[in-house]
């Protein structure tokens, strides 16, 4: 990965080259158009979050650092003809821990709020986490490392053992940062 202002002309050819552009699906699209349609390679350290809206509470963020992979061709095909062949697509896999949410890959998913994600290159899910605690949105999960994570110094009087317990109680007294 780098920059697109250090993408030389060829390297946005052979990109160009890789990508199909189908018809946007008007289910989805109303308005039409068209979509970019690529399969991301696999290695590639990546980040995916989402944010969830719980009535009563307000927004949860979720994070799971992990890795793209690379799936044989018969299996991608069959499980991309069965989503939305015209959408990009990337096979995920996280960093497991072997407890909690992160048990095993079943368990990541089934913890997930949905289907859909939000993707970045490289692992930040320290430094979402860190800017979740700034504008005081509570982190439901992750897969992080603990001694990677910054939270502000006041968390810790609302709890050490349990960081997104904390992140729950600190976030309800201290009260949303934008409304």
């Amino acid at each position: 990965m780098k920059p697109f202002w250090d993408i030389t002309e060829e390297e946005a050819e052979k990109c160009l080259k890789a990508t199909q552009w189908r018809p946007a699906n008007t289910e989805y699209f109303r308005g039409g158009g068209f979509s970019s349609n690529f399969l991301t390679k696999g290695d590639m350290p990546v980040t995916i979050a989402r944010v969830n809206l719980v009535k009563g509470l307000g927004p949860v963020l979720q994070i799971a650092e992990g890795y793209t992979v690379e799936l044989p061709e018969n299996v991608h095909q069959q499980l991309n003809d069965r989503t939305d062949p015209t959408w990009p697509t990337t096979w995920f896999v996280p960093n497991l821990t072997g407890t909690g949410a992160f048990r095993d890959v079943y368990t990541v998913m089934n913890n997930w709020g949905a289907n859909h994600c939000s993707m970045t290159y490289g692992h930040v899910g320290a430094d979402l986490i860190t800017l979740a605690s700034m504008v005081r949105i509570p982190v439901n999960m992750h897969n992080v490392a603990p001694e990677s994570i910054f939270r502000p110094s006041a968390w810790n009087m609302f709890g050490t053992e349990n960081p997104e317990g904390a992140d729950y109680r600190a976030c309800s007294v201290y009260g949303p940062l934008y409304k």
